[in-house]
This record gives structure tokens, C-alpha cells and sequence, in this order.
């Protein structure tokens, strides 16, 4: 499909470049369409890039978003007289920003994921340490009727399950309480990375960059030494492909132009020279 094919279709969506999948439609199907002078009791040639009036009746509004052009009856009682101009208006978010803050949310869900279980996880063994001492009496004496009843061995020299509990009975209280403490911190550490990436903050995109690299060498250190399985290899791949597309998609540490690319890119996508740079038309 060319940049021209789709300038006699009824939306005029054909006329964008061709995509594989398309942000804008995505979001224009959750939020609807956003189309301004709708209300206006005029329009002039200078409102072209908005909305076009044939005389049938009817005034066409180009949606600001999908560049999709809607058939609207002009409002029975108009509360101005010509559509808004260009300075009262903004924009949405179109083209590779668009693309960008769906793939960043995304990253946040992951991130928000990773809060929730590292949180459950900190104050489960915080509670641990704290409650320890109360519940290693009744935990051993459990055990043991549960032993005596099936005729296994007793005390705290079990295998299996009752030795692995019995070994974290026996960890320091100081080293639970570390343990637990760096478990939260990182929660936090996670839960601010989500917060962030969803709000489409820079300094979020370095942070979890940072954080995501650091966190590849324990990963790939496990994976070298034999200890492999589906969940350490998925993981690895997500972390490495989220360090991938940070450092070389957004621009990190001065990458392809760094900071100011990446503002002039969202300028050249989202601003009125992107609207007129694509300028599809109605039916004529």
C-alpha cells in the first residue's frame, strides 16, 4: 500500500506508511477517536488539516491520532464559530512516541510483577525472623508426631523437606533480617522503576537499564555453572531484550544522538508537521 492509496478510502487510513501493527488504531479503539472543531458552526480553508466541509451536509474531521476521517452533522447549536486554532490545541501521541509508551508500560507490568513478589517475599521472611523462636518449637514437635506416625527417622536430622525447613531454622536472626531487608529494598527498588517507566520518565529508563544489566550477570553466572531451566532461560532473554531495546530504541548514554534525538524525533511525530506530512483525504 503507498503513501497515496488511501486518499479515496472513506477513513483515509491507507494513506499512513503500511505497519505491521498499528499504535495509533490501538489506541483510538480504546480511547476513541480525538477530533477538534466538532462544535464549530464554520469551516475555513485554513482548517483543512482538521476537518473539510464538501457542502453535503456533512463536515469531515480528521482524527488527530489514526489520521482516519469521520462523517460528523454539524452541532445543532455550535458553542464557537470556527474550529479552535493550532496553539489551543494538543496534540496526542502518534507514530514512534505512541509506540514507545505501549512498549514501556508493558515493561512496567513486568516491573510491578517483580514489586509484588519480591514484597510478599520480604515480609514473609521478616516475619520469619521475627516470629521465629515462637514457632521453632511447635514446627519441630509437628514434625515429629508427623515422623513417629509413618515411622521415619525424628529430631532434626530429617531429609528432604524437614531438613530443608530445619536449615532455616537454624540461619542467624541477623541474616534473616539482612535477607529480608535487601528483599524490600529491591521491591522498592522495582516499584519505583514501575512507577517510572509508566509515566514515561527518562530517569526511569536509565534506572531500570542499570538495574536490568546488573542483574544479567548473577543470571548468566547460574546458567554457565549447569543450573538451567525454561524460567532462568525466558528470564534471561526478557532482561537482555528489555537492556536491548532501552539503551539502543531510547537513546540511553548519548546512543544514536542520545537525549535530543529522542526529543526531535517526538517533535517530528507528534507536531503539525507530522499532521501535514500525512495529509490524507476524505471522500471527495
Amino acid at each position: 500500500m503507498t503513501e497515496d492509496s488511501g486518499r479515496d478510502s472513506p477513513a483515509g487510513v491507507g494513506s499512513k506508511r503500511h505497519r505491521l501493527f498499528w499504535y495509533e488504531l490501538l489506541e483510538c479503539a480504546r480511547r476513541g477517536h480525538r477530533l477538534e472543531g466538532t462544535s464549530a458552526a464554520q469551516v475555513r480553508n485554513k482548517d483543512a488539516v482538521l476537518v473539510k466541509d464538501f457542502g453535503d451536509g456533512l463536515h469531515w474531521h480528521r482524527c488527530l491520532r489514526c489520521d482516519a476521517w469521520l462523517p460528523v452533522r454539524p452541532a445543532a447549536h455550535p458553542d464557537r464559530e470556527f474550529p479552535p486554532e493550532r496553539q489551543e490545541i494538543e496534540i496526542p501521541l502518534r507514530g514512534k512516541p505512541l509506540r514507545d509508551r505501549y512498549v514501556l508500560r508493558l515493561i512496567a507490568l513486568d516491573r510491578l510483577l517483580h514489586f509484588l513478589v519480591l514484597g510478599v517475599l520480604s515480609i514473609g521472611v521478616l516475619a520469619f525472623a521475627h516470629e521465629r523462636g515462637r514457632l521453632s518449637g511447635a514446627f519441630y514437635r509437628t514434625m515429629d508426631l508427623l515422623q513417629n506416625g509413618i515411622g521415619g527417622p525424628t529430631g532434626r536430622s530429617g531429609q528432604g523437606l524437614l531438613g530443608e525447613l530445619s536449615k532455616a531454622f537454624a540461619v542467624r536472626s541477623s541474616t534473616l533480617w539482612a535477607v529480608g531487608l535487601i528483599l524490600g529494598a529491591y521491591a522498592v527498588l522495582e516499584g519505583i522503576e514501575a512507577i517510572g517507566l509508566w509515566l514515561t520518565k527518562r530517569w526511569a529508563e536509565y534506572l531500570t537499564f542499570v538495574a536490568t544489566t546488573v542483574l544479567l550477570i548473577p543470571e548468566i553466572y547460574e546458567l554457565a555453572e549447569g543450573r538451567i531451566t525454561p524460567t532462568k532461560i525466558l528470564t534471561l532473554i526478557i532482561n537482555v531484550a528489555i537492556s536491548v531495546y532501552l539503551l539502543v530504541a531510547k537513546r540511553l548514554f548519548g546512543l544514536r544522538g542520545g537525549g535530543q534525538a529522542e526529543a526531535e524525533e517526538k517533535a517530528r511525530d507528534t507536531g503539525w508537521e507530522a499532521l501535514e506530512r500525512v495529509l490524507p483525504g476524505p471522500p471527495q
